[in-house]
């Protein structure tokens, strides 16, 4: 698979933290490169891949790890299409391990399975595939008539599946039928049947 860059010569970061100007630096937390307003383009083979902005971005000594402030991103098709779209306040990625951090009223909305996810922290493994939340973290889902707030949220772009598995409240719609989500106990069976692999095709 043949992949270029363009304005920056990694792709996203791992780093130490945009608050920077503390009493005791050394070289490891002080950003190599700091950009702002940066525009940032990834190809690959030859099509444009991902578009992404932010007000500041670092880049590291590392060379694979950078920091993102105040970001919004477009994951492209090969048509050139929109796939994927979405925003958060803070972005911290390692390239290398194809791991990526979200923070700070995060919204991501995938066009094609007209689903939106929003939650303040969420984690990306590129390499799996997964986009996760911590266990006490909560996430709202929301997909036609369906919409769900929990914590431990799971989904998989692989099976286009997601799951939940700490407290739920919301509305589930199935075929017409809608049912009311309110405080089910955790951890329970009940639970689990509600939303545990609810495909998202």
């Amino acid at each position: 698979m043949k992949s270029a860059l363009l304005f920056i010569p990694v792709v996203l970061l791992f780093g130490c933290s945009l608050k920077y100007g503390t009493t005791y630096q050394d070289e490891s937390n002080v950003p190599e490169f700091i950009f702002t307003d940066a525009t940032f383009t990834k190809y690959e083979d030859d099509a444009k891949k991902l578009n992404l902005s932010a007000s500041v971005l670092e880049q590291y000594s590392e060379g694979n790890s950078m920091y993102a402030k105040d970001v919004s991103f477009q994951l492209l098709k090969k048509d050139g299409t929109i796939e994927t779209e979405g925003s958060c306040g803070l972005l911290a990625a390692n390239s290398d391990e194809e791991q990526y951090t979200l923070f700070d009223g995060i919204t991501i909305k995938n066009q094609e399975e007209d689903l939106l996810v929003s939650a303040d922290t969420l984690h990306w493994n590129g390499k799996s595939e997964q986009l996760t939340s911590s266990r006490n973290d909560m996430v709202s889902i929301k997909k036609g008539k369906t919409e769900l707030h929990g914590s431990g949220f799971s989904a998989s772009a692989v099976s286009k599946k997601f799951s939940f598995t700490g407290v739920i409240t919301g509305n589930f719609s199935d075929e017409g039928a809608e049912e009311s989500v309110e405080e089910p106990k955790k951890n329970t069976s009940e639970t689990e049947g509600l939303v545990e692999d609810e495909d998202i095709e």
